[in-house]
């Protein structure tokens, strides 16, 4: 119920025809940017944070800009880019190249991953020079696990980064393998004894983007789609070797498009399902500057781990597969709901919060009637109206928070009928206890059964989910308070302990020590304290909260694998590394000082 920032979106256009072409065909020289706005609203979920756009104009003469970028901070940030970008088009003087107007276009929306904000951290990051072939811009729907290993390496080569983020150490390091590739042909031009302009046209013609990425992507770890336009007319878009973080594509003869989820190319250029195909784990689609396509291995394929989030969550519901996938998450939870009402359905209520979890919750109602026809279902909570929190004092603050969402009096009878709202994700529980379980208690069911569509979160993440601290995970503090109840606190420090001794080793030789403290407890075990935790004293009904279960999760998403954050099983070694540090940090910073 808690919003996850997560996942950013990206957007590419790539013309396959002269610009007038689409002139003549479409009415107007803006066809790539009015289709390139529509793919960024259609993904506006992704990001509300920041975005920008880019474009190359492939023909130009010196002494004219061939590279556009535009970029704006906050929610409003794509209406606020496109505004700008189309009111420098609108003031070009007659007889000149308007601004973003050209063959390639790279759009972006930033949900921010790591803390960092502002400008300087907004979408599409551009590299220049005097050189075309030398320019280089780049977005990504990415988050790295050993950034800190890569600033390394570069200074240890003897660059200078400027700024230890994973955006602009990519960038750096990409470009650095730009400007030898484009040295390389150089070479070879002038072993051809061609000079001059001819030099440059042997170098645009010549220039092999994945020469780039194979001695550049190797080096990072993490989940990430990374895009790239570059002044020569190369265009890329590459998905990690694991497939975390999803890619699509579509082509014809007219143009190549790149987006995070499918229905966005399905609904920009009017396509049946079929017709969008996925970037595969470790692959490229590259189009040379020429206009040629080819989809091409630059690092071996790895375990399987698509972020099954994407499916509980994150990707829109429109998808044709992830709408059967989060149908199948409500459906697998009816053995465990029916037991949590006591199989007494025609006392039992149905409904979800939040809309998000409408798909799943059709998939559960839908199961529950293939064994009672008769099953009551709901619309009983509604987020009524955004607040604005003015008010500091926590009491008053918290009393505020608590009528964000409102419900639908006489839904139930009072004290004989069980309430059952499902949810796509519990994460740090802290809705359900300032305010759903509330305002639900104002019905007076007899019983609240709290039914979540995916599994315990209960281990951060670093590949584009923002929840990188033990304490985010009600799951986790759960099991700390069992550990306190049972008097095994111990365990605490003994885990802590195993953890510092894999501080200094690689990467690829850590453990998962943090599952220590789950194994001491069955999976109803946590669940009955999380709803001890979250359970407000002053509420008269039941509370139950039933989850996914881990087979449940990959029965109803069978192509999406990864599981990370509910099973400790992390898809690189640079997130066994990093849970290290979390759980240090943990014990050190916040376990330690409220002792």
């Amino acid at each position: 119920m808690e919003p996850i920032k997560h996942e950013c979106g990206i957007a590419m256009i790539r013309l396959l025809k002269p610009l007038q072409y689409y002139k003549e065909k479409y009415g107007t020289e803006k066809f790539a940017l009015n289709k390139l706005y529509l793919m960024m609203e259609k993904q506006h979920n992704r990001g509300q944070e920041g975005a920008g756009i880019a474009s190359v104009k492939i023909v130009t003469e010196p002494g004219h800009e061939f590279m556009f970028r535009e970029k704006a901070p906050g929610k409003d940030a794509i209406t606020n880019v496109f505004a700008e970008v189309h009111k420098q088009i609108e003031e070009t003087p007659e007889g000149e190249n308007p601004p973003f107007i050209g063959e390639l276009y790279m759009g972006h929306l930033r949900y921010s991953t790591t803390g960092h904000s502002g400008m300087k951290y907004v979408h599409p990051f551009l590299r220049r020079n005097n050189w075309k072939a030398k320019n280089l811009c780049i977005c990504g729907n990415f988050n790295m696990t050993n950034i800190d290993e890569v600033f390394k390496m570069l200074a240890d080569q003897g660059q200078y980064p400027r700024i230890n983020a994973d955006a602009y150490i990519m960038l750096e390091l990409m470009g650095h393998r730009l400007d030898r590739e484009v040295e390389r042909n150089f070479v070879e031009a002038r072993n051809l004894s061609l000079e001059g302009r001819d030099i440059t046209s042997y170098i645009d013609s010549h220039l092999e983007i994945s020469n780039v990425l194979r001695t550049t992507m190797p080096h990072f770890d993490g989940g990430y789609v990374v895009c790239g336009i570059t002044g020569s007319g190369e265009f890329f878009a590459m998905r990690d070797p694991n497939g975390i973080r999803p890619a699509f594509w579509y082509a014809d003869d007219e143009i190549v498009a790149v987006a995070s989820e499918r229905p966005v190319l399905q609904t920009t250029f009017g396509l049946e399902c079929d017709q969008v195909r996925e970037i595969g784990p470790g692959a490229a689609l590259i189009v040379k500057g020429n206009g040629s396509l080819s989809l091409q291995r630059i690092i071996p394929a790895g375990k399987p781990a698509a972020c099954s989030f994407e499916r509980i969550y994150f990707s829109r519901g429109n998808d044709r597969d992830i709408h059967r996938e989060r149908r199948r998450l409500g459906s697998q939870l009816r053995e465990r709901i029916l037991k949590a009402v006591g199989y007494d359905i025609p006392h039992t209520v149905f409904s979800y919060i939040p809309n998000t979890a409408e798909v799943a919750y059709y998939g559960m109602v839908d199961s529950i009637r293939e064994l009672y026809p008769e099953v009551r279902a709901d619309k009983i909570v509604s987020k009524d109206i955004k607040l604005r929190t003015f008010i500091t004092e926590g009491s008053s603050r918290n009393d505020l928070a608590g009528h964000v969402y409102d419900i639908t009096y006489g839904t139930l009878e009072p004290g004989r009928d069980s309430l059952v709202v499902i949810d796509d994700s519990i994460v740090r529980g802290t809705t359900l206890r300032e305010s759903i379980i509330r305002i639900l208690d104002r019905l007076h069911p007899r019983k609240i059964v709290i039914a979540s569509s995916c599994p315990q979160v209960r281990y951060p993440d670093w590949y584009g989910i923002d929840m990188s601290r033990m304490t985010e995970f009600i799951a986790f503090i759960a099991a700390v308070a069992l550990l306190h109840d049972r008097g095994k606190e111990s365990l605490l420090e003994e885990v802590y302990r195993l953890c510092k001794g894999q501080e200094d080793l690689p990467a690829a030789e850590c453990r998962n020590f943090v599952r220590l403290i789950y194994d001491e407890f069955t999976e109803e075990e946590v669940s009955r304290k999380i709803v001890q935790l979250l359970r407000p004293d002053d509420i008269h009904a039941e509370v139950e909260i039933v989850y996914q279960t881990l087979d449940g999760l990959h029965a109803a998403c069978p192509d999406h694998q990864g599981d990370w954050y509910f099973s400790g099983d992390y898809p690189t070694p640079g997130g066994f590394k990093l849970l290290n540090k979390a759980y240090i940090d943990y014990y050190e910073n916040d376990y330690l000082n409220k002792k």
